[in-house]
């Protein structure tokens, strides 16, 4: 046989050896990758809550970086200190493991090396001299498959401890309550000797014995100049007082709302400051504890830094364990009525629409919208007020008034561009009752909110996961078990995740303009207001922050969401039952604790606040009005103003009249005679606003009726009076049994002194311009007429219906 030849041979058996091997590599894969305890971490690392693995054990991931080299070195001096020499197996361990166990000399070993250790934990089977041929062929096939610190981590992620802890993170975790790169030269030692013997050596229980073969450890370390003489010294005289603790528990809703998206996960590292989770936890806890004697149960919280949109602290309900109150509920994402709190966004929409300006003055009077009737919060109203007092003292008719003007759609469709799923499930089915809680929200949608304006109305979305520029290293069985990292796991959860995750990590929108941000926030920062704690505004604790305050109907949500430059903290306070109380208002019950928090969490930051917009600019206004002064606005203010935008109406809240002599009557410009008349200013106000005053008996300046002699107006439609009630072409229905009746009722020019109703062209009453009549209708069609002193003429067409 030549060479040649000889060298094909030899060529064609390697090849056959290695398709060999790789069938067989084939045939019988790596073993699956271990269950691991699902982590989440804190944006430090530090861990949690834990869960048990789907095998109910306490196995946790050691990360590479978690593998110290103390804890490195005591591991393979014990265990196989030819770890970086063998291919998996050790011939020469074999050859002497052979020897001590024919011959009776020596201690009976197995010769195991780490990496069969491995093969052993992956795929446990019964001792036999054939399965240990098995876990060599494993350990061949591992130590092609990983590198030699992939083979070390599995181990010490396998190793035993005793019970259902298993692994160096679980045992250092549960026992010494630090992460294994924490641990002292003692502890990483004690942490070492055990997995040999983890029923014999049992933290908590047998800690003498564990002491005692911890320091004949120690020594032999030393012996072997494995550790400074003095390291180990000063390890020997540490104590060993160790007993088993509770796995760790903070955030717990946050924590399973991101296990479940990330099913099969070992480590998420979560945005939340562990100091900060933990203060706004003991906080949360100890407030609602104070409450449960007015019937209020829970509460919610959310902890926003502006600037990264992280959020960094998250408390779901007061007490996760509080089976009776639904403690396991997330108050975070549950979507409950948000009372007033959408009115700060709403003002801002206007301001950027041109429509208002923080002194314009609104009517605060009852009004009839199509139909839905609000009422403010305390019943009352004021008449007329600025839109600024309107929003720090919540008041819901200017609102309504202001949605009117703005439009229902135009601002519903910035709620679902800001996330609102509620209000784009239901979308075209929302009214003017949106703005006082009559959509859904949930309190992350609503802290977000106002995020955007802290942020100058740009808005994104909340991050609940920490974003590192730092990559761990591959795990171990992440090819086979679909382990992801970070990256891989935010484009799996952007593909196919609807909540405020990872997925909006991109560019933001611009919701509402700086400007109109910076108004709203310089009037939600005002101290003169109702919702502000009783002996809040003496305390010197008083945090310097814009916040709004909300209530839902029949009080079963309580609501503070409060920001300055640093932070935003949006409180809920209610019953997961829906159950109302008394005393539930966001002023009396969310804000103490808004700005408990905002003490304890964000005292101490820097003492900046939002500055004017450069688009921002000043104007004189009347004070009447808040429009644009002309020659007979004597008083004036200032006022903030977006140039270009904001509408430069004139003010006309005085009219010039033509009056009598005696001053008994007004004529027009057509029935005015050639002389005896005089000019005059009278007050311009709405018929809402006029007739609100009359019937409150607030005195005003009225216009004296016109010209009884004019013949011109008689008949005239332009000024004809305008029926609030009932709304034209409505359906009523009455229970006949409870006599129920329709209230008459509408408003008319500051000259018209009497109205007569009509009821299917029938005289029913005379009355005066601002008198409430009730009268029983009967079943049918109803034709309501309404004509006032001077001849002028409204019709309605309603329906009864009777039960």
């Amino acid at each position: 046989m030549n060479r040649r030849t000889g060298l094909r041979l030899f060529g064609g058996a390697l090849v056959a050896v290695l398709l060999l091997l790789a069938g067989l590599d084939w045939l019988f894969p790596v073993p699956a990758a271990p269950q691991y305890s699902p982590l989440v971490l804190a944006a430090d690392g530090s861990v949690l809550h834990a869960y048990l693995n789907p095998t109910q054990k306490w196995r946790m991931k050691t990360e590479l970086r978690e593998i110290t080299p103390v804890l490195r070195k005591a591991i393979i001096e014990k265990e196989d200190r030819w770890f970086y020499w063998h291919f998996g197996v050790n011939p020469l361990a074999l050859v002497q493991a052979a020897g001590r166990n024919v011959f009776g000399t020596g201690r009976t070993t197995g010769a195991s090396t780490i990496t069969m250790q491995v093969a052993r934990l992956l795929e446990p089977k019964e001792r036999t001299f054939g399965n240990k041929l098995l876990e060599m062929a494993r350990a061949t096939q591992l130590e092609i498959h990983y590198s030699k610190a992939e083979i070390l981590q599995l181990y010490l992620n396998l190793v035993p401890y005793g019970g259902n802890v298993e692994g160096v993170k679980s045992a250092a975790l549960l026992y010494f309550q630090q992460p294994p790169d924490y641990l002292s030269l003692a502890q990483t030692v004690t942490l070492a000797i055990i997995p040999n013997r983890p029923r014999g050596l049992v933290l908590g229980k047998n800690n003498a014995a564990v002491l005692q073969e911890r320091n004949r450890w120690l020594r032999r370390f030393q012996e072997a100049g494995l550790f400074a003489r003095q390291d180990v010294a000063d390890a020997l005289l540490e104590p060993l007082e160790v007993q088993r603790h509770a796995a760790p528990t903070l955030a717990p809703h946050l924590s399973r709302r991101l296990v479940q998206q990330f099913p099969g996960r070992a480590i998420i590292q979560s945005s939340l400051q562990r100091n900060k989770q933990t203060k706004a936890e003991d906080l949360t806890r100890n407030y609602v504890r104070r409450l449960h004697e007015l019937g209020i149960t829970q509460a919610a919280v959310l902890v926003v830094n502006n600037r990264t949109r992280q959020v960094e602290a998250y408390v779901g309900s007061a007490d996760f364990h509080d089976f009776g109150s639904q403690g396991q509920n997330d108050g975070v994402t549950a979507v409950r009525s948000p009372g007033s709190t959408l009115k700060p966004f709403l003002y801002a929409l206007a301001m950027d629409r041109g429509l208002v300006t923080p002194k314009l003055v609104l009517p605060d009077v009852p009004t009839n919208f199509q139909g839905y009737r609000p009422e403010n919060f305390d019943k009352h109203c004021n008449g007329e007020v600025t839109l600024e007092r309107a929003l720090a003292y919540s008041l819901n008719i200017p609102a309504v008034r202001v949605l009117n003007e703005l439009g229902v759609a135009n601002f519903t469709d910035k709620l679902r561009q800001a996330g609102f799923q509620s209000v784009s499930r239901n979308r075209g089915h929302l009214g003017l009752s949106s703005i006082l809680g009559g959509c859904g929200a949930s309190l992350e949608e609503l802290t977000n909110l106002y995020v955007t304006l802290a942020n100058g109305g740009h808005y994104g979305k909340l991050r609940l996961m920490r974003t590192s520029r730092r990559t761990s290293p591959p795990n171990p069985l992440s090819k086979r078990e679909g382990e992801l990292d970070l990256n891989s796991s935010s484009k799996k959860l952007k593909a196919s995740a609807p909540s405020l995750l990872e997925r909006g990590l991109g560019g933001e929108v611009l919701l509402v303009s700086p400007a109109a941000a910076f108004l709203t926030t310089d009037i939600l920062a005002q101290l003169t207001r109702p919702d502000l704690p009783l002996g809040a505004a003496s305390s010197m604790r008083l945090p310097k922050i814009a916040w709004k305050t909300g209530t839902s109907y029949g009080r079963r949500d309580a609501w503070s969401i409060g920001y300055n430059k640093q932070y935003t903290v949006g409180v809920w306070i209610g019953n997961f039952s829906g159950h109302g109380s008394p005393a539930l208002t966001g002023a009396d019950v969310a804000t103490p604790l808004l700005f408990n928090i905002f003490n304890d969490l964000a005292y101490n930051s820097p003492n900046d606040w939002f500055v004017p917009p450069a688009a921002l600019d000043f104007r004189l206004v009347c004070a009447e009005t808040g429009l644009v002064p002309n020659e007979t606005c004597p008083n004036q203010i200032i006022d903030y103003f977006l140039p270009g935008v904001s509408e430069g109406r004139r003010c006309q809240h005085q009219r010039e009249v033509l009056l009598a002599e005696d001053g008994s009557f007004v004529y027009c410009r057509a029935c005015a005679p050639a002389a005896g008349f005089r000019r005059a200013l009278y007050p311009n106000l709405l018929p809402e606003v006029a007739a609100y005053k009359e019937a409150q008996g607030i005195p005003y300046q009225r216009l004296p009726p016109h010209n009884p002699q004019c013949q011109l107006v008689r008949g005239g439609r332009e000024s004809a009076p305008t029926i609030t009630s009932p709304t034209a072409n409505t359906e009523y229905v009455l229970n006949r049994h409870e006599q129920q009746q329709l209230l008459l009722s509408c408003t008319t020019d500051n000259e018209v002194r009497q109205v007569y109703w009509y009821v299917n062209d029938k005289f029913l009453r005379a009355a005066a311009a601002t008198e409430r009549v009730f009268f029983k209708p009967p079943p049918g069609p109803l034709k309501i007429s309404c004509a006032d002193d001077h001849g002028r003429n409204t019709d309605v067409l309603v329906t009864v219906n009777e039960l």
